[in-house]
């Protein structure tokens, strides 16, 4: 049996904002754009893995949802508590200047990692942050 990944969910709090940065500083493909009762969906990937989706959801995406629990994720959010992903790169140095270059907020320039790996990492508008690895050759 295989199990792949279909899809992940990042959390923002301003799609449009959102989508400016995963589709123009991150170069990722918008695939599908759904409002539905006051709330808004927007999916993206990037075009080498058209069977992944990323969907930037509202951070309480249950429209049943106490104002406390919104009230609480707001917060989370804005403290960049909550994770965002993780992506794979053949050129950390080079994501960086043009996720740097496009306004991404840098939260660690590229570095060699004691785990094997060279990585950089970003927050986006609403405050998750993601790391873009690019594994070292021996």
């Amino acid at each position: 049996m295989d199990i792949n990944l279909a899809q992940c969910f990042i959390a923002v709090d301003d799609h449009d904002e959102a989508l400016a940065f995963y589709r123009d500083a991150l170069g990722l493909e918008v695939r599908d754009d759904v409002r539905f009762e006051g709330m808004r969906w927007v999916t993206v990937g990037a075009p080498s893995q058209p069977d992944v989706d990323i969907v930037l959801e509202p951070p309480v995406a249950d429209p049943n949802a106490s104002p406390s629990d919104r009230r609480a994720m707001a917060e989370l959010l804005a403290k960049g508590m909550l994770r965002g992903v993780i992506f794979s790169t053949e050129d950390c140095d080079a994501t960086f200047e043009r996720i740097s270059a496009a306004g991404g907020e840098v939260l660690q320039e590229p570095v060699d990692q004691p785990y094997g790996v060279r990585d950089c990492a970003f927050r986006d508008p609403a405050g998750n942050m993601l790391r873009f690895v690019q594994p070292r050759t021996r």
